[in-house]
């Protein structure tokens, strides 16, 4: 099955590139890159350009404020695999992650995965080439630190094969939130397409990157299903600015939720 690995970027270049060299490792290799790019960044573009070893494909539009939803749907659009795996720009997979959505995946179902929240030194030793990204992965129990930083998520980063045992027995055993994290889910392409893909009319808020998406999924038959500890990734640290989502476009929000408005107006039909 051929995958589309959308990823979510502005800007943040020495980010990206650790992401490719990570899609570049990946043990599932029939798969495309799509970077969604929310912005026409020249140092973006130039670094895409030189991009081997993958098959990669860039969107772009104009830098007019945060429009984090119309840019994956352009990724959408761009996209030619039948499956769908959506990151952000500052979040690294492990190299079982295509792997892992792909083992999971099934009709009618959106799988949402979590992150471990590297610290900031640690980015920092990321990004400088002092430790190797995938040493983390392989071996986590060197980095114990971790486990004591705040909200580092440090249990997340613990992989659990798809294909064994252990992982379907603690499902059973454990109820798990399946709430859909933006930087982490997977799809097919047709039961995003049916939605109109994500709901561009929340302005530079948060609501369209999974609230709202996670209620329309349900809305229209799908189950959400957890892939925690199976489909895993870093968080690199960085400076966050919190994006607002306001009295009004959380009342948009409910309504259009209780008259059951799972297709959006503003979305992949307006490209």
């Amino acid at each position: 099955m051929k995958v589309s690995v959308i990823i979510a970027v502005y800007k943040d270049v020495s980010s990206l590139s650790l992401i490719i060299t990570a899609l570049k490792r990946q043990t599932y290799k029939n798969f495309e890159v799509i970077i969604s790019e929310d912005g026409e960044n020249h140092q973006m573009r130039e670094y895409v350009a030189n991009i081997s070893g993958l098959d990669v494909k860039h969107t772009t539009q104009e830098d007019i404020g945060v429009r984090k939803a119309r840019s994956q749907n352009n990724g959408i659009i761009a996209s030619s695999g039948e499956y769908l795996i959506f990151i952000d720009g500052d979040c690294v997979p492990y190299t079982t992650f295509v792997e892992a959505h792909v083992a999971l995946a099934e009709r009618k179902t959106v799988l949402s995965g979590r992150r471990v929240n590297l610290s900031e030194l640690l980015t920092q030793k990321i990004k400088s080439g002092l430790v190797d990204i995938v040493d983390i992965e392989k071996n986590l129990w060197k980095y114990i630190g971790l486990a004591f930083e705040k909200n580092s998520k440090y249990e997340y980063g613990f992989y659990l094969s798809p294909t064994g045992w252990l992982y379907p027995l603690l499902s059973k055993l454990r109820k798990r939130n399946t709430s859909i994290l933006g930087c982490n889910f997977s799809c097919f392409r047709a039961d995003m397409v049916a939605l109109n893909g994500f709901d561009e009319g929340y302005g530079e808020t948060s609501l369209s990157d999974d609230t709202d998406l996670d209620w329309r999924f349900r809305a229209a038959g799908l189950e959400i299903k957890s892939c925690k500890n199976v489909a895993n990734q870093f968080h690199l640290w960085h400076t966050y600015n919190e994006r607002d989502i306001g009295p009004f476009y959380w009342e948009k929000m409910v309504k259009n939720r209780e008259s059951n408005r799972m297709i959006c107006e503003v979305g992949l039909n307006t490209h």
